[in-house]
């Protein structure tokens, strides 16, 4: 039998394996949002947040809203409204009581290129704030504040790969069960929802 452990990569098996990266992606990454990365967040409905625990979980949770929904309020803020979920609040948790460490990655689409932001977050429910982040009809029920770091775009490979945006690799939902009748069938909870109950029940909750 294989001896798995044995064929885990090292750091130094790491150097052997991949060459140093070029001077220019190195460069790339900047000290804060320019003028390029303020117009491709202004395009964008939606992002990632990645966040760790004080335990070293992990988290990443997708986000969106209209386009430019996380607002750039100069070079070293972006603020990040926060919508209806489901109240697991993972990715808050581990901020409030972590380091608050983050990193963001904005998807615009038919853009095969990416975003990365990094930095530390707060979070603020400034009633003023608040009541200018208004969308869907409501404001959020908190504010991410985020203190960037650095900032730098990712090539296009792994969505061009990955044919994200391309019409023929679309899936069609006929034949997939709804997420409410995923988790009914996992944990025998709660009533099963078709998609379209989903769906309209989603719309009234935006």
């Amino acid at each position: 039998m294989t001896d798995i452990a044995a064929q885990n990569i090292s750091a130094n098996g790491l150097a052997a394996i991949y060459p140093a990266p070029t001077e220019r992606v190195i460069a790339k990454a900047r000290p804060a949002i320019d003028v390029y990365a303020k117009k491709f967040i202004g395009l964008s409905p939606f992002c990632v947040l990645a966040t760790c625990g004080p335990d070293n979980s992990a988290d990443a949770s997708p986000r969106g809203g209209n386009p430019g929904f996380v607002h750039v309020t100069g070079p070293n803020e972006v603020l990040m409204p926060d919508r209806t979920g489901n109240n697991r609040i993972d990715s808050f948790r581990n901020i409030v009581e972590g380091s608050g460490l983050l990193q963001l990655i904005f998807f615009v689409p038919g853009i095969d290129e990416t975003l990365r932001v990094s930095g530390r977050g707060t979070l603020t429910g400034e009633p003023a704030l608040l009541a200018a982040m208004e969308e869907f009809g409501k404001p959020p029920r908190a504010v991410l504040r985020v203190a960037v770091s650095e900032c730098y775009f990712h090539c296009g490979k792994a969505l061009m790969r990955s044919k994200l945006w391309s019409p023929e690799t679309r899936v069609s939902r006929d034949g997939i069960p709804s997420i409410s009748e995923v988790i009914h069938d996992q944990t025998g909870l709660g009533t099963p929802e078709t998609r379209a109950e989903v769906e309209a029940r989603y719309k009234t909750q935006l």
